[in-house]
């Protein structure tokens, strides 16, 4: 299947590890040229070294001028964009009530206000270009909240309510924006945890990921990073050209609830 995204440029927000980086792969094998986003310098280079053109733009994107930044950088190499992926983020663990200001502004600020930013500064871009296509990495959690992150769970929410409501005002601009809510997906920060809490046990990390999966997953396992970019990537094509505002579900069964 032509999913007609040769030459497509494509920003990924934290394509330097777990499912931006095989978003990123996945669209470059594609034919789309990538601009890989993120922090860490030495791991943007690194990805980038295996993406043939790809552009690496390594800001944080909690400050309030990396949007602008990133989009610079954009329209410098490649004249804007076509496809944005607002992919990073990462899990929180805290209680409410002991939970400080300043940490539910770093979430915050992570998991929405960078998509705002980036929708206010790529999205000229793709008028600009005849339209384009915004995806959200959002999580099964702005649906079904896991007890020990409430800020995670909250600010996800947000990002899906941004989503819908980003969907709406852009359509008309011919660019169409959806979110995606993963379930259970083996990146490196799973594996990190599980191997820690299983230190100096009688259980193995990959026995511990396993019960985690068999209890909240019909599908008994944990996705891989490129089973869910796979999803991004037909989002982005033109064979998904009538899926506008809405959030799709990538997680083996796990929602316990119709949506």
């Amino acid at each position: 299947m032509d999913l007609h995204l040769t030459d497509k440029v494509a920003v990924v927000t934290g394509g330097n590890a777990g499912i931006g980086e095989a978003i990123a792969r996945a669209l470059a094998a594609e034919g789309a040229r990538v601009v890989l986003v993120a922090r860490d310098r030495s791991r943007l280079d690194a990805v980038a070294k295996t993406l043939p053109g790809a552009l690496t733009v390594p800001v944080d994107l909690i400050e309030p001028d990396a949007a602008d930044r990133v989009a610079e950088a954009v329209a410098a190499e490649f004249g804007g964009a076509d496809i944005l992926i607002n992919n990073a983020g990462t899990g929180s663990e805290e209680k409410i009530l002991t939970a400080s200001d300043d940490r539910w502004q770093f979430y915050w600020d992570l998991h929405v206000m960078a998509a705002v930013r980036l929708a206010r500064t790529i999205a000229p871009q793709m008028k600009s270009r005849g339209g384009g296509v915004i995806l959200h990495n959002a999580s099964i959690c702005a649906t079904q909240p896991l007890g020990y992150e409430p800020i995670y769970n909250t600010t996800k929410a947000a990002l899906v309510m941004f989503s819908k409501c980003l969907a709406n005002e852009l359509i008309g601009d011919n660019i169409r924006v959806n979110a995606v809510n993963p379930g259970l997906v083996m990146t490196g920060d799973w594996i990190k945890t599980a191997k820690s809490l299983t230190e100096g046990t009688d259980q193995t990390w990959e026995q511990y990921l396993q019960k985690i999966a068999d209890d909240n997953a019909p599908i008994g396992r944990f996705a891989t990073p490129e089973e869910v970019a796979d999803f991004f990537v037909f989002l982005c094509s033109s064979r998904a050209a009538y899926s506008v505002g809405s959030t799709y579900y990538v997680d083996g069964g796990w929602l316990k609830v119709t949506t």
